[in-house]
């Protein structure tokens, strides 16, 4: 299967809307939206970047900047922060447009020292930052994969098989789902995250036991966020 197509790519993030708009009316209402075509397509041009499908999808249901002025005070100006379970703020469209702009930037301005390996790469299209995007998931423009960055370690890719299996992800959270009751099976199948390895790598540097797959558990995650 093309990984553009894993997970429902009609219903982005469907499971975890519904869950925000019966518990948490405020924070689904703060989702904003509907985005416009035009205003994606705007991006994709100034981003020089087409959208995975799934991606364009949210954003024409969700767009949390569509409408708004940006007063530029901030990289991450209006990121959602009620919605992801381990931190991180879910991006609108100028967020995103920023965001990567900010990491292309810092990548020319300092070299990873390994040419094939950068800190940054022009495919890929930051979703979730922090305020000021030194950790954070991407979206691989190419394949609809999605990895995470964080400064200090190397971006780990293909950590979700799409955006869909993401936010399948964050529902499951929602929901309370034990890791162990969760479905899916394989390197990047659409329930099935892989490692995460700038967290575990920093959970293991601070004496915190982690397993090499499987969810990281929610103390180390809150560690790690409030270490930032």
């Amino acid at each position: 299967m093309d990984l553009r197509e894993a997970g429902d790519s009609g219903q982005v993030g469907s499971r975890m809307t519904a869950w925000l708009a019966r518990h948490r009316p405020a924070a689904f209402a703060a989702l904003g939206g509907p985005g416009s075509p035009e205003a994606v397509r705007a991006a994709e041009l100034r981003m020089g970047v087409a959208l995975p499908e799934q991606v364009r999808q949210w954003f024409l249901a969700h767009d949390i900047d569509a409408g708004q002025p940006h007063a530029m005070a901030a990289l991450v100006e209006r990121g959602h922060p009620d919605v992801l379970p381990g931190g991180g703020l879910l991006l609108g469209l100028g967020d995103v447009e920023r965001v990567r702009l900010h990491l292309l930037h810092t990548a020319d301005a300092v070299p990873s020292g390994d040419p094939e390996a950068p800190s940054w790469r022009g495919e890929w299209v930051p979703i979730v930052s922090e305020r000021d995007g030194f950790h954070g998931k991407f979206v691989h423009a190419s394949t609809g994969t999605v990895g995470s960055w964080c400064e200090g370690f190397a971006p780990v890719e293909c950590e979700y098989a799409s955006l869909s299996a993401f936010f399948e992800e964050v529902a499951d959270e929602l929901e309370g789902v034990p890791p162990a009751d969760r479905s899916g099976s394989g390197a990047a199948s659409a329930r099935d995250p892989l490692p995460e390895g700038p967290l575990r790598l920093w959970a293991r540097a601070h004496g915190f036991l982690v397993h090499d797959r499987g969810r990281v558990p929610r103390h180390v995650r809150e560690a790690y966020e409030a270490s930032r």
